[in-house]
């Protein structure tokens, strides 16, 4: 009897032990279908960061060539625009030779070569600005480093410093970009420079004393 309590124990014990690794069986495959469900959504999330980056960089690219093209369309002529200006500054100074040569002044063949050159002048001018390069407008105007470069200081009385008063070669724009600035001569006040070495004087006198 007592061995067949001793068996019946044995059988109900390896029963348990039977359901106890079966619970734990399905407890760790319950595991472990939660971490490979853990780790698709991780890597579902890593693909579509990835994805997202990726076409936030197609728009970046995108958006630069738009940009690229847009300025080789607008400014593709800068350089050949620049170029085309010395025939402007030529015709200008021919101008100035004719007028200073003693040989022809105050001719009339002299008078008729001026007005032929005026004409082409103002035909350049038109082309230019058809094409949206346009001269800058600088006399009497305040000294603006964006579109002027001063030469020279001219003493004068009645304009206040800064102020632009000769023009020695002139600007052009191109649309909204500088093709070249205003070589310029603005005005002083007279005396500035005798004031000037009288106060250091006066400052080094006083350091002497």
């Amino acid at each position: 009897m007592e061995k067949e309590q001793n068996l019946g124990d044995k059988e109900s014990l390896s029963e348990d032990q039977k359901n106890k690794d079966a619970s734990n069986e399905v407890v760790s495959q319950n595991i472990d279908q939660k971490s490979e469900e853990k780790n698709s959504e991780e890597k579902i999330s890593e693909l579509e960061d990835k994805i997202a980056r990726t076409l936030a960089e197609m728009e970046n690219q995108r958006r630069r060539f738009e940009k690229e093209k847009e300025e080789a369309f607008e400014y593709g002529g800068f350089a050949f625009a620049k170029e085309a200006l010395n025939l402007i500054d030529n015709l200008e100074r021919s101008k100035q030779i004719l007028k200073n040569d003693e040989a022809i002044k105050n001719s009339e063949a002299l008078k008729k070569t001026l007005e032929h050159l005026d004409i082409i002048n103002k035909d350049l001018i038109s082309i230019f600005a058809k094409n949206n390069i346009k001269p800058i407008e600088c006399l009497n105007k305040k000294l603006d480093p964006n579109f002027h470069q001063a030469m020279m200081e001219i003493e004068d009385n009645e304009k206040e410093a800064g102020t632009i008063i000769q023009e020695i070669q002139k600007g052009f724009t191109i649309k909204e970009r500088l093709l070249r600035p205003s070589l310029v001569g603005v005005s002083k006040k007279p005396g500035n420079l005798e004031n000037n070495k009288e106060n250091k004087e006066n400052e080094q006198n006083l350091e002497n004393k």
